[in-house]
């Protein structure tokens, strides 16, 4: 028999570092925190979890402006503390993923600060896309090298003291490499070596189609920074860099993996990425910016399926992330049906863990956390609320610390008293981890139960879906010994035939309610 790799069909949970468990009362979450909550991850039901960044950091962007790649940030602890982790995750039967951030450092890494002091064309400056500006339409104006903007608004240049300008498709603080300096290229190597050897499982890579650009940097002149063969995302020499990180992850034994974060307009492009001398799985995020339509749903369904097919690896499912309004309040808009936004979550975890391949759930959604939209503008942290003076709120929202006890503020979060670094909505008393772990009709409970039974049915589940006939509004398909119902609608529609094995709202005979699911095996 083949022996199946972990990751193929795992059930991966985000831990949003800064938010998850504050075990030193300054506010902020750390790796001690993370090892105090293990155990709710053991009995949710998940396989691994992935972190978001904890290197050293000055913040700029949540720590994906990484100033030490080797090292912890004070503020989560120490590389005693790490160790301590991994091998209490290991323990309690869970594998650990980390972030990885090679397509920018941070302006505070001390290759930056080097290539700030070093003079224009230094070697200092080669290992990131230094360029000199070019003239503006008026007399004396000097203007960015090229068109490319910023991702948190603004041009993708700054402009140095000596009159050079430097690259950062995200924040000005996030300088980018330059990959076609070998220096950069064996360094990531090294860095990758030095966490496989601390016992990590994998790595999920933060802009991992954007590592390399086009040569000669030329203007996108109107077009989308991710157009397939444009010059930011996914050059052809990308795949090279991953070809060799695939050689270091298979020098280790335990199936350490990696995982890209991948966005391109094609499935055709996607697939590039998942060869078998390349990546383990790519992101497909479909899903997630799905609307809450039967048709919606099927459709990225089938083109995710058909993605990989050719591969031979496994989809990903996301429906939530640290970078993205949480699903309870996206299934929310534009109604106002009070509740229809957990029903919904509820029956869309059903469809996530009915399909093939892998599930990568994020914090706090097994508590059915909405997104926070009242925070007030004085506490937001994300860059993109600065950039943008404020006209898009960012991504603070979904990044609000994690209830675990209590009735006030900071809910077992932090010790009692210390505030948080992003306050805590009043109403999230009913929704903490301990309010939640003894109710029978909770959102967590749900997810305890689900995780449980997808890894009853897991080993008698084949790799395909055939998909049945079902109502407009709905969507039925069969995977072996499994059939997943969902009805999108409002009004009840037909199951196929089957016993119900769990369902997301009572069934009225063999109705099913809309904006529910069912999962039933076939008679």
């Amino acid at each position: 028999m083949t022996r199946i790799p972990w990751w193929r069909h795992a059930v991966v949970y985000e831990v949003y570092v800064r938010s998850f468990a504050d075990s030193d009362g300054d506010g902020e979450g750390d790796l001690q925190g993370i090892r105090s909550r293990l155990g709710h991850l053991r009995d949710l039901g998940v396989d691994a979890l992935w972190l978001t960044p904890f290197y050293t950091s000055p913040l700029a962007d949540g720590g994906y402006d990484v100033a030490d790649y080797r090292d912890v940030d004070p503020r989560f602890g120490t590389l005693h503390d790490f160790d301590a982790l991994v091998a209490d995750a290991h323990a309690h039967g869970l594998r650990l993923i980390i972030d990885i951030v090679p397509n920018h450092s941070s302006d505070r890494h001390p290759w930056f600060r080097e290539a700030l002091a070093a003079p224009p064309g230094s070697p200092a400056r080669s290992r990131y896309i230094f360029r000199p500006g070019r003239p503006g339409e008026r007399p004396g104006e000097i203007q960015p090298p090229n068109d490319w903007p910023s991702a948190f608004g603004g041009p993708a240049w700054t402009r140095v003291d000596d009159g050079e300008w430097y690259l950062h498709l995200y924040a000005r603080e996030q300088p980018d490499f330059n990959w076609r300096n070998p220096e950069v290229r064996s360094e990531f190597e090294e860095i990758l070596r030095f966490w496989l050897d601390r016992g990590v499982d994998g790595f999920r890579i933060d802009v991992a189609a954007g590592l390399v650009k086009d040569e000669s940097l030329r203007d996108l002149n109107g077009r989308d920074s991710r157009a397939l063969n444009g010059p930011v995302y996914s050059r052809p020499e990308v795949h090279d860099v991953y070809r060799g990180w695939r050689r270091i992850l298979d020098e280790y034994d335990g199936d350490r993996m990696a995982i890209g974060e991948v966005w391109t307009d094609g499935p055709e492009d996607l697939a590039l990425y998942l060869r078998p001398d390349e990546l383990h799985q790519v992101f497909q995020f479909d899903l997630q910016l799905a609307p809450w339509s039967a048709a919606a749903f099927r459709e990225v369904i089938d083109a995710a399926l058909k993605a990989v097919a050719p591969t031979g690896t496994a989809p990903t499912w996301v429906l939530s992330s640290h970078d993205s309004i949480r699903h309870v309040t996206r299934y929310e808009r534009p109604e106002s049906v009070p509740g229809i936004g957990h029903a919904r979550a509820k029956a869309a975890l059903l469809l996530l863990l009915a399909l093939p391949g892998s599930a990568y759930l994020y914090q706090g959604e097994e508590l059915g956390l909405p997104e926070v939209t009242d925070l007030p503008d004085e506490a937001r942290q994300d860059p993109i609320f600065e950039r943008t003076n404020g006209e898009l709120a960012g991504r603070d929202g979904c990044r609000v610390p994690l209830p675990w006890s209590g009735d006030t503020e900071p809910y077992g979060f932090s010790p009692g008293g210390v505030r948080p670094w992003l306050p805590m909505p009043a109403r999230w008393a009913p929704m903490t981890a301990q309010a939640q772990a003894s109710d029978p009709s909770s959102m967590l409970t749900w997810y305890r139960d689900a995780l449980a039974l997808r890894r009853r049915l897991l080993d008698d589940l084949p790799e395909d879906i055939d998909w049945l006939d079902s109502p407009g509004t709905a969507l039925c398909f069969r995977r072996g010994p499994l059939i997943c119902a969902l009805n999108c609608g409002e009004n009840p529609v037909r199951l196929p035939p089957g016993t119900p094995l769990l369902t997301s709202t009572p069934l009225y005979g063999d109705l099913l309610p809309g904006n529910s699911a069912a999962w039933l095996t076939p008679s």
